[in-house]
């Protein structure tokens, strides 16, 4: 089911059949970097996420994850949903929508997770009624920051989580409207 199309990608609901893609995906080193240190996700981890990952579609059509293609080809995922509450620091202001995302490699620097990006927050905004949108990275993750930047957020926080320095963008629904007027 096609969610959302931009003029180069599709976002689309993540299924059962794409299993094997996301082991796939999380099977690059270089993807897993800044999230498991370059391990891969165990087919059987993925699979025991499927059952949240689909949970999203039954609350609505709004919210959850999304398969991102470009002519017909898997390139990844990207979220947009309430944040997951899993763990600390709750100094952090994680009131909003979280965005996030996860491409191929071979698809890095061309643009699609900020085209991506860009689009869920404009519905998000126009379409939804969000009223915050925020991501978080570890700070070295200077790839997912910029995509944070060129996608309209701006830096928010940077804040220590089990021992790891990470950051926080974000963006109000009231600074988008402001900065499209």
């Amino acid at each position: 089911m096609i969610h959302l199309e931009t003029e180069r990608l599709t976002l689309r609901r993540l299924a059962e059949d794409d299993l094997d893609n996301l082991v796939e995906l999380d099977s690059d080193p270089e993807v897993m970097r800044y999230l498991t240190g370059g391990r891969p996700t165990p087919r059987e981890t993925i699979r025991g996420m499927m059952p949240f990952i689909l949970g999203h579609y039954e609350r609505g059509d709004d919210l959850g994850y999304w398969a991102v293609e470009a002519g017909g080809r898997f390139l990844g995922w990207i979220f947009f949903r309430p944040y997951r509450h899993d763990g600390p620091p709750a100094e952090v202001d994680r009131s909003g929508i979280e965005l996030g995302y996860r491409l191929r490699r071979e698809t890095w620097g061309k643009g699609y997770a900020t085209e991506a990006s860009r689009a869920l927050i404009a519905r998000g905004f126009d379409v939804v009624g969000v009223d915050r949108v925020f991501a978080e990275t570890m700070a070295v993750n200077a790839g997912s920051r910029r995509v944070m930047e060129k996608a309209g957020l701006r830096h928010v926080a940077t804040f220590d989580r089990e021992g790891d320095s990470e950051v926080q963008y974000a963006l109000a629904a009231s600074e988008w409207r402001s900065a499209r007027d």
